[in-house]
């Protein structure tokens, strides 16, 4: 699987170039022929490989989790169905399924909202714009709004734009209006340079994205036989923490049930324990880090890159 991962994975994708909003290029980070630390790769490929050698029943969504039967945790799906199973391991993400077994944390709004667009065969149809985003990503930083270009495989290029806002700040937009989203869009970026605001004039597929998280030190009372992972035990800002934490939790608490001996319950509350410590460091790290990137000082912005090529 790793010379599989090899041959999809992008090195070169740690490049990152940062501009202020008139286009000043502010920095300009190239990985070294030799930098292989963090290569970045599409995550629909890295999900193809890891689910490659399992067997995975698709299209059974789940409606509640209930624990405490004498037969198992009862998993109630959508089509009325109801399997029990000794161990049910919610790793269904923001508004996990399974979570209400355990816990009442419901996910709260972060004051932050990303809008997703799409450029397709950018090296062909824009030309200009693959040559500002680069080999890897592009970041603009305003006052509490950003603007980021990010290159995936086959010539495709994800358009983040990020900013603070109510909730409701669409009120009267038709979402599913691409022309709609595009201008108000360009109406909040109002003024900032032509090659930049150009992410968001090209972009397509607009998809509404508020970012919503969990209580940092989010925990909860062990349940015999339900545990969660990832994003359904811990979401926190999406800044390069969440997906690897759920595959390092995904592959720890499978490695623990396989190797422990005695009461499989005490091997998940043990990796419970791991987790949350882990997990809280992150959600520290990663709030605290939203809170400088889409922020009123730019300036902080560009100090959290600084300190990470530093270090």
């Amino acid at each position: 699987m790793l010379a599989d991962f090899g041959k999809l994975a992008r090195p070169e994708g740690q490049a990152m170039r940062i501009l202020d909003p008139n286009g000043t290029v502010l920095r300009d980070w190239r990985p070294g022929p030799d930098d292989h630390a963090n290569p970045e790769i599409d995550r629909g490929q890295l999900r193809d490989l890891l689910l490659g050698p399992l067997e995975v029943r698709w299209g059974h969504g789940v409606t509640r989790v209930v624990p405490g039967g004498g037969d198992g945790v009862a998993v109630h799906f959508a089509d009325g169905r109801q399997e029990a199973f000794d161990l049910v391991v919610g790793a269904d993400g923001a508004w996990s399924r399974v979570r209400p077994a355990v816990s009442p944390a419901q996910p709260s709004y972060t004051g932050v909202t990303y809008v997703e667009a799409a450029l397709d065969d950018v090296d062909t149809r824009h030309p200009d714009l693959a040559r500002l985003v680069g080999d890897g990503s592009v970041v603009v930083f305003g006052v509490n709004q950003a603007l980021v270009g990010q290159r995936n495989s086959g010539g495709h290029v994800k358009v983040y734009a990020q900013f603070r806002a109510p909730a409701d700040w669409h009120a009267g937009l038709d979402l599913s209006s691409a022309e709609g989203v595009r201008s108000r869009l360009l109406a909040r970026y109002g003024g900032w340079a032509d090659p930049v605001l150009d992410l968001l004039r090209r972009g397509t597929g607009f998809v509404h994205r508020a970012l919503y998280v969990l209580p940092v030190s989010h925990t909860w009372t062990h349940v015999p036989g339900v545990t969660l992972l990832g994003d359904a035990a811990h979401l926190m800002p999406p800044l390069g923490a969440g997906a690897n934490l759920a595959m390092v939790e995904g592959a720890e608490l499978a490695e623990a049930i396989v190797a422990g001996s005695g009461d499989p319950d005490t091997v998940v509350r043990a990796f419970e324990q791991r987790m949350w410590e882990r997990a809280g460091r992150w959600a520290r790290m990663t709030t605290a880090g939203l809170e400088r990137l889409v922020g009123p000082d730019p300036a902080q912005a560009v100090a959290v890159f600084d300190d990470v090529h530093a270090s």
